[in-house]
């Protein structure tokens, strides 16, 4: 945090975070209202806490990372939930992006590999009063077979190719967001839908994330 930052009040703080969403492509007043009303800061936590109005991606437990701001804001504006749906989010990671979707959508099933992570969400949304997120312990990488299909599928991990898997329990007009590219390369996040006759992609920005590994973590 610099010196001026250390001066804000909170209410310059968030008018400074809006500002940095919208002057980087984040335009849909849905998302950019649930992004202002979730306050990043409960998701950061340690070292790291007073950068949490920065727009950058900072370490969390478990080696991961909670993503940019930004690209948590074009990556939930391209996948367009609307009121009625149930959405499928792969890699829980802190929380944050589980949160954001939570105002947007019916009900959120989040996964990820790593119990400390699922439990340190688990207890934010329950501190936060969320009761359309569910958080289970699972290899995101085989989605929530049970659960399915979904209208929409958030993958906050990059894979090398769009998992057939997930694309499986995506419905008829169903949209899958998901960065796709080797972890030590530039990646690429793409949009699929999917339709009567197979799955249209679209190619929208270069990101990185961390890798999305199959099975389940040790912590």
């Amino acid at each position: 945090m610099t010196p001026e930052d250390e001066q804000d009040s909170p209410a310059e703080r968030k008018m400074r975070f809006m500002y940095q969403l919208r002057s980087r492509g984040v335009t849909d007043p849905r998302v950019l209202n649930s992004m202002e009303l979730i306050d990043r800061g409960l998701f950061v936590r340690g070292q790291f806490a007073d950068r949490a109005y920065e727009d950058t991606p900072l370490p969390i437990p478990c080696g991961q990372t909670i993503s940019q701001p930004s690209v948590v804001g074009l990556m939930t504006q391209a996948l367009n939930p609307g009121p009625r749906d149930t959405v499928l989010e792969v890699g829980t990671g802190s929380g944050y992006q589980a949160a954001v979707l939570s105002g947007l959508c019916r009900r959120v099933y989040t996964v990820d590999r790593h119990r400390r992570l699922v439990q340190e969400a688990e207890a934010i949304f329950a501190e936060m009063g969320f009761s359309n997120i569910t958080a289970q312990i699972a290899d995101g990488s085989r989605g929530l077979p049970d659960q399915a299909p979904f209208d929409r599928i958030l993958v906050t991990a990059a894979a090398e190719d769009p998992p057939g898997s997930l694309l499986a329990q995506l419905k008829i007009g169903g949209i899958m967001v998901v960065p796709v590219g080797q972890s030590d390369a530039v990646q690429t996040l793409i949009r699929v839908t999917r339709s009567e006759t197979g799955f249209d992609y679209d190619e929208l920005r270069q990101v990185r994330f961390v890798p999305l590994v199959e099975g389940l973590g040790q912590t």
